[in-house]
């Protein structure tokens, strides 16, 4: 491929599974917005879903191709097909998101010289033995984008990556759709209806799909514990077909004498006007989080979080000034750290917010992450 002036933005295929709902999703589509806006065109390879729409309102363009298979023949196809795209489109630098897909845009890559950049997005499972194989994918960019420090340590330790190829690019908010004064009270009127809690009834929220690890378990366990019996968890979230866990909360609720004060309401479209009515949110996971964009979400729109002390959490959230960072997996000290929240006066509750929509504001905004994302394609299809 020709390499592009420095200050030129390049043509960049993103490549990934799906562009159904997701934080991975969301990034791609920021990422295409911020491309078009530099002059760039911004092309992204999936099999389709909904997000596409919002790749296409951005400027850029969606290629539906089978790329959600984790079939060895349809990934060999796939090179192929992606390939083509690339020699078509005069594409300059490939940017997989995901492991599936990189292995066939790794191989297009490298039948066209067009550059290859991976986002490594999580700390993958590596049992059985041959899934660090698979994973290794990941970490064959010419530059390996982590989105945490933690991430950055995961690739280097694991996959052997010299740190010179490794980018930390954390995930970011939007502080104009994330802001509390923007959220009027018919919009916490309308949720609080929907979720059944009244005026008076602290709420403790937790965000993210119904599923063992994202610690829904501990925050039910700790709302028993807890001195405050006036609180009310809130778990945010789909099953995603997983009936049989979400049936176990409640049964767990119930068992432990919670039922009343435990609501699981599914997917919420109005997350900025969930977190306004929340008192606390938290994030419980009990396997290291790759980043854990809620917590950032949250810090936002000034809310106190607690969040556990592991993965990228232990990077945005400083512990006693922005949030508290309790251990995982540990119903007690989770109950301790929100009986603190509640406890403070309201005056102390609303500084700490501030001072975490400040860190927020200071390193994890949408536009840094776009500007070091186009900074790391500038500087591939500039030769550097």
């Amino acid at each position: 491929m020709m390499e592009e002036s420095p200050s030129r933005m390049p043509v960049v295929l993103q490549v990934l599974p799906a562009l159904q709902g997701g934080g991975v999703e969301r990034g791609t589509v920021e990422i295409a917005a911020a491309i078009v806006r530099a002059g760039g065109t911004a092309l992204v390879a999936s099999a389709g879903g909904a997000m596409a729409a919002g790749v296409e309102g951005a400027g850029g363009r969606s290629i539906v191709l089978p790329l959600d298979s984790k079939s060895p023949l349809t990934m060999w196809r796939n090179a192929a097909r992606l390939a083509a795209v690339i020699r078509a489109e005069g594409v300059s630098v490939v940017h997989a998101r995901s492991r599936a897909p990189a292995w066939s845009a790794w191989l297009a890559a490298r039948r066209t010289g067009a550059h290859f950049v991976t986002t490594y997005h999580a700390p993958y499972g590596e049992r059985p033995r041959l899934k660090r194989a698979y994973n290794a994918v990941m970490a064959r960019g010419e530059v390996v984008i982590a989105i945490s420090r933690y991430v950055a340590g995961l690739v280097a330790a694991r996959h052997g990556v010299d740190p010179a190829r490794i980018r930390v690019i954390p995930r970011g908010v939007d502080p104009a759709v994330f802001d509390p004064d923007a959220i009027g009270p018919e919009r916490r009127a309308a949720l609080a209806r929907a979720w059944g809690v009244v005026d008076g009834q602290p709420i403790l929220l937790l965000a993210g799909r119904l599923t063992r690890w994202k610690g829904q378990e501990e925050l039910i366990a700790a709302l028993a514990r807890m001195r405050h019996r006036e609180a009310v968890v809130v778990l945010v979230g789909g099953d995603q077909g997983r009936r049989r866990y979400a049936e176990g909360l409640t049964a767990l609720a119930a068992r432990l004498g919670v039922a009343d004060r435990v609501r699981l309401v599914g997917h919420a479209d109005d997350m900025p006007a969930a977190y306004a009515l929340a008192d606390v949110v938290i994030s419980a996971s009990t396997a290291p989080e790759g980043f854990g964009r809620v917590v950032i979400e949250a810090q936002a729109m000034a809310r106190p979080v607690v969040a556990t002390n592991h993965g990228g959490a232990a990077e945005t959230v400083t512990h006693a000034a922005t949030g508290w960072l309790v251990p995982p997996a540990d119903a007690p000290a989770l109950a301790a750290a929100l009986d603190v929240v509640l406890d403070m006066p309201p005056a102390a509750r609303a500084a700490l917010g501030a001072r975490a929509r400040a860190a927020v504001q200071a390193q994890y905004t949408v536009a840094a992450m776009q500007r070091a994302t186009l900074d790391v394609y500038r500087g591939l299809a500039g030769g550097r």
